[in-house]
């Protein structure tokens, strides 16, 4: 390892950055310092845009663009120093789409797909919890506190722990399936001794369940968060708590729920309906005129 590289990791460890941004930010300098085949330190602005543009042309994704440019900007900002480049070096703009969200009958619909009882437990603890896959692999069976009636994500995204609710309903579930399984310490283990069920699999596991459910819709583990946000905003949950259960670091992020709530979308009024009433006068849920 050269020492450039090792205070790159040791920079973004006093940081307390998680070992998968380390192993992401340390991958994308060295694509670009193979990409030029010369060490990253004596690489220009104009090479970093070179550098990105390539990317563009090798169609990546946007979401994998901005984590090389995260990594790029960290490697230069804070290893080098040289934070006169940092914000010349940009985003890329990706574009922005509303989340699939599954109705409450296909969610239903999706656990009945499921191949054993350890796959149903897995999708049912994502929905009931909202977690994200990489938490749901990641849960301890320690992490389930039963008598306070909460879940504890540990070192979520952000490495931040939060609490979540454990309902009745899911845990009656989590003490059947550990009953069967008697799992420890991970509470989805994976194949490999001592270690947790990985995140491709847990995603089979979902793309397995909707196919065997007959299920159509291109959906994956994080479809069971997004429809988890949405319909507690149906069952009027306020968004500064749906915020903290989901443990998003800004509001603006959790709102986007607002978009794809079908609840509040139907409680618009229908201006067609009101502009062909005879006596189309007042908006609707507006007062009539006095005279």
């Amino acid at each position: 390892m050269t020492p450039l590289r090792q205070r790159l990791i040791e920079d973004l460890q006093l940081r307390n950055y998680a070992p998968g941004t380390i192993e992401a930010y340390v991958a994308a300098v060295a694509k670009l310092a193979r990409h030029f085949d010369t060490s990253p330190e004596r690489l220009s602005l104009e090479q970093i845009r070179q550098f990105q543009l390539h990317l563009m042309e090798q169609r990546v994704s946007w979401s994998l663009l901005n984590q090389v440019t995260c990594g790029l900007r960290f490697f230069f900002g804070v290893t080098l120093g040289r934070s006169e480049i940092v914000q010349r070096i940009p985003y890329g703009r990706r574009s922005k789409y509303l989340p699939l969200i599954l109705a409450p009958a296909e969610v239903l619909q999706l656990f009945g797909g499921a191949a054993c009882n350890r796959d149903r437990v897995l999708l049912q603890t994502t929905y009931a919890c909202g977690l994200r896959v990489s938490e749901v692999v990641a849960l301890e069976v320690s992490a389930l506190d039963s008598a306070r009636g909460v879940v504890v994500v540990r070192q979520g995204k952000g490495r931040k722990d939060r609490l979540v609710p454990l309902s009745a309903r899911l845990l009656q579930e989590l003490r059947t399936y550990w009953q069967q399984h008697r799992p420890r310490p991970w509470l989805f283990p994976g194949k490999r001794p001592g270690q947790p069920l990985c995140i491709a699999a847990a995603q089979k596991v979902c793309r397995r369940a909707a196919q065997r459910a007959g299920l159509t819709k291109p959906l994956t583990m994080h479809t069971l968060r997004h429809s988890y946000a949405t319909h507690l905003l149906e069952a009027g949950c306020d968004l500064v708590t749906i915020q903290r259960l989901l443990g998003h670091r800004d509001l603006k992020t959790t709102t986007r729920y607002l978009h794809v709530s079908t609840q509040r979308l139907q409680q618009t009024p229908s201006l067609l309906d009101w502009v062909a009433q005879p006596a189309a006068s007042a908006f609707p849920g507006q007062p009539e005129p006095l005279s």
